[in-house]
């Protein structure tokens, strides 16, 4: 057989193929002492062991069968897949809202790369049309390949270029801007956008997918469907987060820029509202605002863009026994901000306050958030609190310590006196902070307990 039939596969698991005289793309019933599968063979990652044969089930989802089971294969014919999708021209009515599409990467606009084995970012927004038709019937879209990068590498550079190409569109006349982006540090990058793109008469909605295209259970075209709903057909202007509600196809959610956190690593239901409760529900018929006093729509083009930058910041997540060497090796490195998630209220330990005193008297900026998540920093309850503010600590309400952590690196870009930072951070641009947090805005359910389970039982089974 021709190395070329065998795309990755060498070993034991090229051995298997070569006796059985089969190869990469043949559709195939395997017989292995695990039991009987169907599928397509497909191409092994170059960074994967050589025991296993990959097969395609019917269902979509991949699995692998060790080489040393296989008693049998029995060859069906040949059906190479395609994973690229074509790029369709976007047909236009005059009688439907202008949506601007801009993508920057992530799951939502990405393949399946058989050279690895990885998920990489290489749809275009353009192709995203090509597999999700449904557009069409929601608004005239065009698109924008801004970044092709994993969220993790967003940073300084495409935060400020994203801020100015949104207000370049808005400027523009567009009725909505819809924003691809990975789902890791999506809600980092929606906190930025908040601070340098205020008082925006749009909706610009960010959206991702936790589930790559390519899979069955992918969340990518239901997700972008409701965020181009959002910009085209929403009454709610501002930055938000475009993402599934329950872990099912029932409605998606809208979420602040600035309450809005990732609460699970592969849930589709990942992004949750922290400190309040979402912004609205929205599915293929209606959008339901939540909230009364959300930012409305307006027909001017009057936003402001302030994107500015420094990236000398970090956040310290306080843990037991931290040591006062930690804080002053940021400060000798040059960091001119350093958010605290501490714990309680507000605390670190009593061995850190020399070095909090010398960042302090260097001029350092330093906040405190709770690493609890909800809840507010009340530093004035006990002595520790109060000591760490006397060393020049600020607490920072109840914001988030990611939102912080944007905040600050904002607040930094535009000056470094201690006075006017600490009047930027204090001082709300959106929902950062806010007066109180709904009884209903904490809730975290537990499986097994009672009420739950009854719960669960009168609405999902």
């Amino acid at each position: 057989m021709a190395d070329e039939a065998l795309k990755g596969y060498r070993g034991p698991g090229a051995k298997v193929l070569k006796k059985h005289g089969v190869g990469v793309w043949s559709d195939v019933e395997v017989e292995s002492t695990t039991g009987g599968f169907k599928g397509l063979i497909l191409p092994r990652s170059e960074t994967a062991d050589d025991r296993h044969i990959v097969l395609k089930l019917a269902s979509g989802y991949n699995i692998g069968v060790a080489a040393e089971t296989i008693t049998g294969i029995t060859e069906h014919g040949r059906r190479e897949a395609h994973y690229k999708i074509p790029e369709k021209e976007f047909p236009f009515d005059p009688g439907k809202p202008n949506v601007k599409l801009i993508g920057t990467g992530g799951t939502i606009a990405s393949r399946l790369d058989y050279r690895t084995g990885a998920v990489i970012p290489a749809f275009s927004p353009g192709e995203l049309y090509g597999s999700v038709p449904e557009l069409a019937e929601i608004c005239n879209l065009k698109t924008e390949k801004l970044y092709g990068v994993f969220s993790e590498n967003m940073a300084r550079e495409q935060y400020i270029r994203l801020a100015e190409r949104i207000g370049e569109e808005i400027e523009t006349g567009v009725d909505g801007i819809v924003i691809g982006h990975g789902t890791d540090t999506m809600h980092h990058t929606a906190a930025v956008l908040t601070f340098m793109v205020q008082n925006s008469p749009i909706p610009i909605v960010m959206v991702g997918s936790q589930r790559s295209s390519d899979r069955p259970s992918s969340d990518a075209a239901l997700n972008l469907m409701y965020a181009v709903k959002a910009a085209a057909e929403g009454d709610i202007a501002g930055v938000m987060v475009c993402m599934f509600g329950p872990t099912s196809d029932e409605y998606g959610l809208l979420h602040s820029g600035c309450r809005v956190r990732k609460m699970h690593s592969s849930y589709r239901s990942t992004f949750r509202t922290v400190g309040d409760i979402p912004l609205a529900t929205i599915d293929r018929e209606r959008i339901i605002p939540l909230h009364d006093d959300y930012p409305h729509r307006r027909d001017d083009r009057g936003v402001k863009i302030n994107a500015v930058y420094n990236d000398k910041v970090t956040i310290l997540y306080y843990y037991p026994g931290m040591r006062a060497d930690l804080v002053d090796a940021i400060v000798d490195t040059g960091y001119r901000g350093i958010v605290i998630a501490g714990t309680g209220l507000g605390h670190v330990n009593k061995p850190l306050y020399p070095a909090l005193a010398r960042a302090a008297e260097k001029n350092v900026h330093i906040y405190m958030t709770v690493q609890t998540l909800w809840g507010y920093t009340q530093m004035y309850v006990y002595e520790t609190g109060r000591e760490i503010m006397g060393l020049g600590v600020v607490p920072i309400a109840n914001m988030l310590p990611e939102v912080a952590y944007m905040k600050l690196c904002w607040a930094l870009g535009q000056s470094d006196d201690h006075e006017e930072v600490q009047r930027i951070m204090q001082t709300p641009i959106s929902d950062e902070i806010t007066d109180r947090e709904p009884y209903n805005g904490y809730l975290i359910y537990q499986g097994g307990i009672p009420e739950v389970q009854d719960f669960l039982r009168s609405t999902h089974r």
